[in-house]
């Protein structure tokens, strides 16, 4: 019965979350640049999202970075976003953009293991050392992340624990997969 009261409410936001992208208040000033960044489709694809993401925030993003932000977002499975969201992007940026700055210690531009490691814990994650190990192994360049890597690390950390909650049903920390589940849940990020 909880089961199924979750999927409904999951369910139930998903449509509102497609509502409110169709739904554009007037005099929203992010709507002109969307306009213009997404041309006649009105949606933004992974190119236009990199030359957007790249101007606003003065950072080459990787056109893999640009994929798995769309993923993360992308509820009607249509490769591109909407207004919505853009705004929903810009918001999850700016909001890991002050927390790479403030974890920042030494202004070097780059995250430390140590100052990654503080800052994944102001989001709420509880990492083991194991964890942090591979972490730091696959995002780091001598031992330094950058913030394109570090916004990849933060989509898929985000979108990873969305996946395994969705999952998690009695909320145990313990999750069920089948392997095509898996593997989907896997190329998603």
């Amino acid at each position: 019965m909880i089961a199924s009261k979750y999927f409904a409410l999951m369910l139930i936001m998903e449509l509102l979350q497609t509502i409110s992208s169709i739904y554009v208040p007037q005099g929203d000033p992010l709507y002109n640049y969307f306009q213009q960044v997404a041309g006649q489709d009105g949606q933004i694809d992974p190119e236009e999202c990199q030359h957007m993401l790249t101007s606003a925030y003065s950072n080459k993003f990787s056109m893999e970075v640009c994929r798995i932000m769309l993923l993360m977002l992308d509820r009607d499975y249509s490769g591109a976003m909407g207004f919505a969201e853009m705004k929903e992007i810009f918001n999850v940026l700016n909001q890991w953009k002050s927390s790479f700055v403030a974890a920042d210690i030494d202004k070097s531009n780059t995250l430390e293991p140590h100052e990654l490691h503080a800052s994944l814990v102001g989001f709420g994650y509880n990492l083991t050392p194991q964890a942090m190990q591979v972490i730091v192994r696959r995002y780091s360049i001598q031992n330094r992340i950058d913030f394109s890597n570090y916004i990849a690390l933060c989509v898929k950390l985000r979108t990873g624990t969305e996946q395994f909650r969705r999952r998690d049903t009695n909320q145990s920390g313990s999750a069920t997969f089948t392997y095509d589940d898996f593997i989907q849940v896997l190329m998603s990020m």
